[in-house]
């Protein structure tokens, strides 16, 4: 008996692994994005779409995450960082094509709460430790949550607040925490505010001389089996349209 439920386990796991193998190769261009583009690549895809008559998939998570899927051979054409470094670092080691890295976008990082009047002075609100829970995305895999270390180190407070912050494995977890109110208030991605759908809260556009420039990078994979419609979605990607979509979201582009 139980032989023969762990056989049918495998073999609907092996149906699964199929269908979702003849969905992705289905797809014209698959990418695997950060968190915080979520909102903005729904949008980048349909203008594709529209532009190309080509098909883009996008797998969506936390940028040291999704190096580690491509690391260990994750079938994606593109790659969406979140940062610089691990680009570079799939170039350097083969396995992103030379020549093809650039920046997208620079992100911009917010602390926000759906409340309005959380706080009017957020540094002071920040020293004051007077809320039970502050969000960030992990510092060791997602970039967002690495500038927020930064902000509250700047602050002086990164150690103070260790038994207030509450992590998530990506920007858009941290997202969820504050939309949630499961933590009163949590350091976003602005375009992820810019996306939300209700616009009342409280916003505090961190300077970003408080932390390093997030640098978001695209880079072609070298694994691709379709390389032609991966350079289009790029080529796309740098192009007018597509910066009007980014900068609409709250991103700097390079002109």
């Amino acid at each position: 008996m139980h032989v023969f439920t762990y056989r049918h386990f495998q073999l609907a796991a092996l149906c699964l692994l199929l269908a979702f193998s003849s969905l992705t190769r289905a797809a014209d261009v698959r990418v695997a994005v950060a968190a915080n583009f979520t909102d903005t690549t729904r949008d980048l895809i349909s203008a594709f779409a529209k532009a190309t008559g080509l098909e883009a998939v996008a797998s969506y998570g936390s940028t040291g995450k999704l190096y580690a899927q491509i690391d260990n051979g994750a079938p994606f054409d593109v790659f969406l960082a979140a940062d610089s470094r691990r680009p570079e670092l799939l170039e350097e080691n083969g396995q992103g094509v030379t020549g093809t890295r650039f920046t997208y976008a620079r992100g911009k990082l917010a602390l926000w709460s759906p409340e309005p009047d959380t706080f009017e002075d957020p540094k002071a609100w920040l020293e004051s430790g007077s809320f039970a829970r502050l969000a960030i995305a992990n510092p060791k895999t997602a970039p967002y949550g690495f500038a927020a270390q930064e902000v509250l180190t700047e602050l002086s407070l990164w150690e103070p607040l260790q038994d207030r912050l509450v992590r998530g494995d990506s920007i858009a977890q941290t997202f969820q925490f504050v939309a949630t109110t499961n933590a009163q208030s949590g350091f976003v991605a602005l375009s992820q505010v810019r996306a939300w759908d209700k616009k009342d809260g409280s916003l505090w556009l961190i300077p970003q001389s408080y932390y390093s420039p997030i640098k978001q990078q695209a880079i072609l994979l070298n694994r691709s089996d379709n390389k032609e419609a991966a350079r289009q979605w790029l080529e796309f990607l740098r192009g007018d349209e597509a910066r009007v979509i980014i900068e609409h979201f709250g991103y700097e582009t390079e002109h």
